[in-house]
């Protein structure tokens, strides 16, 4: 196992190293966040996904960098929508409206759309990785949206899409980042059990 993750940086400059493990930290440390509904989710994830999308440029996965281009806009997004003030109501925690899933499944539709044709621009020659890379790139954009209205389903999401970008990211020779999606199924599987835990007090 370790050498598997050693082989992948030899050919790595120094500086992309450092990258990928700052995402790495400032990854983990939103899903954590997250969990504790702590509204320091979106400005270490926003950190988080500004490094990979220059990482992901660097290896010219466009796809994946498109979508964390979007993480950037929503965790933004997120960030004014977790922030209280006295013209709307404190966001709570909830499950989706039968309206709320409709939406989730049209944006979830609507980004593979989105991500295809971003191959397409870049003129990228698509392989069975690009395929999964469009699936997952709808999971976690309905998912992002689900956590800006901290909606629960937001976790089964992730919980989907993180257990699919462990073997893909690995196959992609970046270690680090399958690392950091491993350990993200894990701690979304701990959050997804702390917010329903929290909603069945509500009952």
């Amino acid at each position: 196992m370790i050498d598997f993750f050693i082989s992948q940086y030899k050919n790595i400059s120094t500086g992309q190293i450092w990258a990928e493990f700052l995402a790495f930290c400032f990854g983990i440390m939103s899903v954590y966040f997250a969990k504790k509904e702590n509204i320091w989710v979106y400005p270490t994830g926003l950190l988080s996904t500004m490094i990979t999308v220059y990482l992901l440029y660097q290896a010219a996965y466009f796809g994946d960098m498109t979508m964390n281009v979007y993480y950037s806009i929503m965790s933004i997004y997120g960030w004014y929508r977790w922030i209280p003030n006295t013209q709307s109501p404190e966001l709570k925690i909830s499950r989706t409206t039968r309206r709320e899933k409709y939406l989730g499944f049209v944006m979830f539709c609507a980004t593979m759309i989105v991500t295809y044709l971003v191959y397409v621009f870049f003129d990228y020659t698509l392989e069975i990785p690009n395929y999964i890379d469009i699936f997952t790139s709808g999971i976690f954009f309905t998912a992002m949206w689900y956590m800006a209205l901290k909606k629960i389903e937001n976790w089964t999401l992730w919980i989907i899409g993180d257990c699919i970008a462990v073997p893909l990211f690995a196959y992609r020779g970046l270690g680090m980042l399958a690392l950091q999606y491993f350990i993200f199924t894990i701690m979304a599987i701990v959050a997804y059990l702390s917010w329903r835990t929290y909603l069945a007090k509500k009952i």
